[in-house]
């Protein structure tokens, strides 16, 4: 059985359709229910629904085999999985916003508020920024209005919460789309079946 982490939401309905034409159908996960787990044991598959910043976890730690999970979940909390394949969907940015009139200044420390710490610590790094990081959860846009933050680094996806609330972009950091993982005892063991599967995931976004 080759154990799948789905994100719930549009994301994971869509990855899924590209793992049914795969040849990995499930037709119970399309039913109006509030189950989490679905299995079909002809195809020897087994999905559930997770919150799509667990699905790295459940991956890392062996309880699904493979998972659809963002760029953006790989790079904040680097789990020790292997990425195998980049699914084209949920396409956004990583980026550094503030008001329009921001003006950085080099000699100051600069104050970033984020969901995404390491991420925005690495950025600023490698740039050799000196920078205080304010962790937030939500309504990131609402720190620079407030004066909590300089900039803030979230998800662009389109751009028009941040207009919004009268901020701009000023950086791009990193694209972001949904990846398949594997987790690495899985890859070693179910090889064949993952293996297939990817195979057959390649050649629907060729087309």
């Amino acid at each position: 059985m080759l154990n799948i982490a789905l994100p719930k939401g549009r994301l994971g309905e869509k990855a899924y359709r590209l793992f049914e034409n795969a040849g990995f159908p499930c037709p119970e996960i399309l039913e109006n229910n509030r189950k989490l787990i679905f299995e079909n044991e002809e195809n020897a598959v087994c999905y559930f629904w997770a919150k799509p910043s667990d699905v790295a976890i459940y991956v890392e730690r062996g309880a699904a085999d493979i998972g659809v999970t963002g760029k953006d979940i790989l790079l904040e909390y680097e789990p020790d999985v292997y990425e195998l394949l980049d699914l084209k969907m949920g396409k956004c940015k990583m980026a550094v916003a503030a008001k329009a009139d921001f003006r950085d200044k080099p000699t100051k420390t600069l104050r970033v508020a984020t969901k995404f710490s390491h991420i925005a610590g690495d950025y600023y790094a490698a740039k050799g920024r000196d920078i205080d990081i304010i962790h937030l959860n939500g309504s990131i846009e609402i720190a620079p209005v407030i004066d909590l933050s300089d900039v803030i680094v979230d998800i662009v996806e389109t751009g028009t919460t941040l207009k919004e609330n009268n901020l701009v972009v000023f950086e791009d950091i990193v694209d972001i789309s949904a990846r398949v993982i594997a987790n690495k005892s899985s890859f070693k063991f179910k090889n064949r079946q993952i293996e297939k599967l990817i195979s057959q995931l390649s050649k629907q976004l060729e087309e």
